[in-house]
């Protein structure tokens, strides 16, 4: 392949990266996706090609969805003992965030509320959202008919509405939200935690890629507990991660985070969903297997000073 068609398709790359990561929410399977679109732009007849940008773009979009269909992916997902893949503001992966649509299409509430969509709403619902396709456009793409994308569009949204009252943050304001839930949760005093949490909000945990299943919680005392056990250092943790973490104030996925590190490596997270001033949803990813993107992005930036410098 000529120069010329290879910086074409590098030139599209992160936007279709993030097109399947929204699809996929693994950074892993989103990069795979990719380079499978520039095997299939290697081999195409390009001559034929009227607009290569269109191609690409239904071709990944398409992969994708092939993998969403796979069997050992529908395993993994049946039982719902799944977390998406997290990644650091700031990665190109993350994709366009001008409109509040393009935001939130990208958090985890709706990556992980996207699980209940069949892969053709949620192949919609990105195009349409986050990408801004018409339905006409996302008609030749998906080989739907038009008035099939916009029923698909509109189930796709009433799904994945109740994410949508999740509070946009930035740097800042995720720093003092992240390090009043640590004190809260490190002090000892489950009220003070259950203070800052909403009537109706969740936890949910990958236990650190050491349980089969997820853990979840669902009442706020319950919330505290566990989040007073989980900030509670003990050897056992530490030998667990490979030392003492210091902890950082973060964006992940457009919400505030406390990131957990030792040295360049990232260790753990816990995203916090805000709503009304109030954590709505706690998320922590902890297994190794799902923190390579992050800490790779981790290693490259200037980072704040840490509120804990050893854990």
């Amino acid at each position: 392949m000529d120069s010329a068609n290879v910086e074409r398709f590098e030139a599209n790359r992160d936007r279709l990266a993030s097109l399947a990561y929204r699809l996929l929410g693994s950074a892993a399977e989103a990069e795979d996706a990719v380079q499978d679109t520039f095997l299939r732009w290697h081999a195409a007849d390009r001559e034929h090609i009227e607009i290569p940008e269109a191609w690409l773009t239904k071709v990944v979009t398409n992969l994708s969805l092939d993998r969403l269909r796979s069997a050992k992916m529908r395993r993994e997902r049946a039982v719902g003992d799944w977390l998406p893949e997290p990644l650091l503001d700031g990665d190109p992966m993350l994709g366009p965030a001008d409109t509040v649509e393009q935001r939130e299409s990208v958090t985890l509430a709706v990556l992980t509320l996207m699980e209940r969509l069949t892969p053709v709403e949620r192949a919609v619902y990105v195009l349409r959202e986050a990408f801004s396709y018409s339905h006409a456009e996302i008609a030749e793409i998906l080989d739907i008919t038009e008035s099939a994308s916009q029923q698909h569009a509109h189930r796709a949204r009433r799904r994945v509405a109740v994410a949508h009252t999740v509070s946009e943050v930035d740097r800042s304001s995720a720093r003092r939200i992240v390090e009043a839930f640590v004190d809260a949760a490190s002090s000892g005093r489950t009220e003070r935690l259950v203070a800052l949490l909403t009537d109706d909000a969740t936890a949910i945990s990958d236990g650190a890629g050491q349980t089969r299943k997820l853990l979840r919680y669902s009442v706020p005392e319950q919330i505290a507990s566990a989040m007073r056990a989980a900030f509670k250092p003990t050897p056992a943790k530490r030998k667990l991660v490979g030392g003492s973490p210091a902890m950082h104030a973060g964006v992940i996925n457009g919400c505030p985070a406390i990131i957990a590190a030792i040295e360049e490596r990232v260790v753990g997270v816990v995203v916090l969903d805000v709503r009304g001033g109030k954590v709505a949803a706690v998320r922590g990813v902890a297994d190794p297997d799902r923190l390579g993107r992050v800490t790779e992005r981790w290693r490259r930036r200037e980072r704040d000073d840490s509120f804990i410098q050893s854990w």
